[in-house]
């Protein structure tokens, strides 16, 4: 993942309404939820949410697929993935012991 990426996901995760919004979609599973029933769990206004979930898409860390009348959402795995791994990347570098069998550090 390109620092700009982790950049955007992380600033749009940096919010308590769209945090809630996604790590509700995680529980969800590849499944995703529909926008009302999405709405109605968290207790949002449907514009609110619709905000938050632009947000998130712009992101990349949501997708949205469209069934007859209905959008529901569900989260980009591979990308909340790839923003895992960029930020363990380099984790426990220059630490001595680290990675070695039966090691830990505090990451």
């Amino acid at each position: 993942m390109e620092t700009e990426k982790a950049i955007a996901a992380l600033g749009a995760l940096a919010q308590e309404s769209r945090l809630n919004v996604f790590r509700t979609l995680v529980r969800a599973g590849p499944q995703g939820v529909a926008a009302g029933e999405l709405a109605d769990t968290l207790d949002l206004a449907p514009a609110t949410l619709s905000f938050h979930l632009k947000e998130l898409r712009q992101a990349g860390l949501v997708r949205c697929e469209r069934r007859g009348r209905t959008r529901r959402y569900s989260p980009d795995f591979e990308c909340m993935n790839a923003l895992l791994g960029y930020l363990t990347a380099n984790c426990c570098q220059g630490l001595e012991g680290a990675g070695q069998s039966g090691s830990s550090c505090d990451c």
